[in-house]
């Protein structure tokens, strides 16, 4: 089928699902860094903001050990990432949904930049690095270095919808020096381990950064959350590509980046929305649609991690539900307060097991990028 995905809830009818195929580690530098931060910071402690929870406490070596380098992840949580991720595929296919596939990662690999080295990522969080508007492919300028090739292992998928007629545009791509990265989001707060940026001979500042889950796709308009100077130079280029097309609606600092823990449109008129906090900070227009508000996570809710395993989400990451059409939604099943909420308004749940998003940094809206929507154009929702 064409291309075709204007917003979050319409009828889905094809969807590419992420890889997690040789994810061996999270390495630490600058860019991994300030792209967590607000998990890091909203921790009490060191140790508390990037490993909680724990079985046991952690140890004076464990806290004094450098955080920098690569942090390794267990073998047996890939394998169960992997399992969980084709239990979810064969679900979609259940409901007759498409679903297609990146390219793995084959092996453990460097790349080298003119500026930086980075081991790759799999292709797992896909809607990070792509935006999905309507019939167009817009490849986001990306914000972790070990990520800057992602997409390409999305090429065949891009490929396909190219030759039926989609558009498949690829916004400027930074350097991503030191230099380029505006700390200000992390400047003055809790935690002072921002390595100190080294100069470079591509130093040429502030650069566009971006992900597509800073994004809410609501028909003819766009919610785009900002933090940094990175994320508003890369709004700037959206605005102007999508002029007469899609207006774009601006929030400030909901988080550090991605806003679909924080608030996700799940029918016309309908927002589920982490806190009151968050709804007072939207658009005008959206303020005045009805607003399912998060429960609090429950503590048995997650597994418990060893020591040495990083965190890298919040508790609040399963709100990250992707909208099978506008009275079905698949939730995390390990969140019995949530499937409850949502089925008390009326939705049809369908449950699936992902266990591991905390430790991956991604639930279901991450891992998917919703490519054909049932509807013939974008619908004006705002006015």
């Amino acid at each position: 089928m064409r291309l075709n995905s204007y917003d979050e809830w319409s009828p889905l009818k094809e969807i590419i699902l992420g890889s997690a195929v040789n994810y061996t580690s999270h390495e630490r530098e600058l860019s991994f860094e300030l792209f967590f931060y607000d998990q890091i910071a909203t921790q009490t402690s060191f140790y508390d903001r990037m490993y909680y929870p724990h079985h046991t406490p952690p140890s004076a070596e464990s806290v004094a050990k450098d955080p920098s380098g690569s942090s390794p992840i267990k073998q047996r949580y890939v394998e169960e990432l992997n399992e969980d991720i084709e239990g979810i595929a064969e679900t979609m296919r259940s409901l007759g949904i498409t679903v297609h596939r990146p390219l793995d990662l084959e092996q453990s690999m460097e790349v080298r930049t003119p500026a930086w080295p980075a081991a790759v990522v799999p292709p797992l969080n896909i809607r990070d690095n792509t935006l999905i508007l309507g019939d167009e492919i817009i490849e986001t300028p990306p914000q972790v270095r070990s990520r800057y090739f992602e997409t390409q292992f999305l090429t065949p998928v891009f490929a396909d919808y190219f030759r039926q007629g989609a558009r498949w545009t690829v916004m400027p791509r930074p350097l991503m020096t030191d230099d380029s990265f505006d700390p200000s989001y992390v400047k003055g707060g809790p935690v002072e381990f921002i390595p100190n940026p080294q100069p470079s001979a591509y130093d040429v500042g502030f650069e566009m950064m971006f992900d597509g889950a800073q994004c809410v796709r609501f028909g003819k308009d766009l919610l785009v959350n900002i933090a940094t100077a990175n994320h508003a130079l890369a709004c700037d280029w959206l605005e102007r590509h999508l002029e007469g097309r899609i207006r774009v609606h601006r929030v400030h600092k909901l988080a550090d980046g991605h806003i679909d823990s924080m608030v996700l449109a799940l029918r016309p008129g309908l927002l589920l929305v982490r806190t009151p906090q968050v709804a007072e900070a939207l658009p005008e227009p959206l303020r005045s649609w009805d607003m399912i508000f998060a429960p609090e996570p429950g503590a048995n809710n997650f597994p418990e991690y060893d020591n040495d395993d990083l965190i890298l989400t919040s508790p609040y990451i399963d709100l990250n539900i992707l909208s099978i059409s506008p009275d079905t939604v698949m939730i995390n099943e390990a969140c019995p307060e949530l499937i409850r909420l949502i089925e008390k308004n009326g939705f049809t749940v369908v449950p699936v097991r992902h266990r591991h998003r905390r430790i991956f940094g991604g639930g279901l809206h991450c891992f998917t990028l919703d490519t054909v929507r049932e509807g013939s154009g974008a619908e004006d929702y705002f006015s």
